[in-house]
């Protein structure tokens, strides 16, 4: 069996130490870094399931809080951090320039981003030309503002067909996006892809995206279940 890592992290942001997981496969050839909505966390049922989707596809994962537990107290009382997209952003590009300092220099890396994480995902990937690829999923892309023509990522926005609001949102950040793009919507799912079957569609489709554009051991098998 081939080695793998899998430990909680710690991750200096400015005057903050930001909470992960890490899963590392030695033969990994690029990372997802996972950015999730309000009210979400790196132990969130939804994230994990897409996690071991991309982890079954050979690549690395990082589960990652972006806000520590006492903001996570603050912004359950008052909502004034979720969409602070700057804060979020220089977090997650923090995280990546960490997962390359202590991790492995040669990892390709992409981002998952879920509500208004997939806001930060996209501002950090107009930031990093090297991010290697995003995901959205029910994500606020409009919120990256007049970041979204600079991403140079290949994206992939997964949207639940019932998610209406959401949904025209995703359609004009379509519009604005002038890199490799799609969008694929979910048939009959709402915004947390509660319904049967439909987080699996998420994870199946994000699996594949980020394999092909980040790479994956060829060896590992990518199971037909997810």
């Amino acid at each position: 069996m081939r080695p793998i890592i899998d430990r909680d992290v710690h991750i200096p942001s400015g005057s903050a130490t930001l909470l992960g997981n890490l899963v590392l496969p030695e033969t990994a050839r690029g990372c997802v870094i996972f950015a999730h909505g309000s009210g979400s966390s790196r132990f969130s049922p939804r994230n994990r399931l897409v996690a071991q989707a991309l982890q079954e596809g050979g690549l690395a994962t990082l589960l990652l809080d972006l806000l520590t537990p006492l903001e996570e107290q603050a912004e359950a009382l008052s909502g004034h951090v979720r969409f602070d997209i700057e804060l979020l952003t220089r977090r997650l590009v923090g995280a990546s320039e960490w997962l390359l300092a202590e991790a492995r220099r040669d990892l390709r890396v992409g981002y998952f981003g879920a509500s208004t994480g997939a806001a930060a995902a996209l501002l950090a990937a107009a930031r990093q030309p090297a991010t290697a690829a995003v995901v959205s999923r029910g994500g606020r892309p409009d919120l990256a503002g007049d970041a979204l023509p600079r991403v140079r990522a290949p994206t992939l926005l997964l949207v639940g067909g019932s998610d209406t609001p959401v949904l025209e949102l995703n359609r004009q950040a379509l519009a604005q996006l002038t890199c490799e793009k799609k969008m694929e919507i979910i048939a009959g799912a709402s915004h947390l892809f509660e319904e049967p079957g439909a987080l699996e569609q998420v994870a199946r489709l994000a699996r594949d995206w980020f394999v092909r554009h980040l790479g994956a051991d060829v060896r590992q098998g990518m199971p037909s279940l997810l």
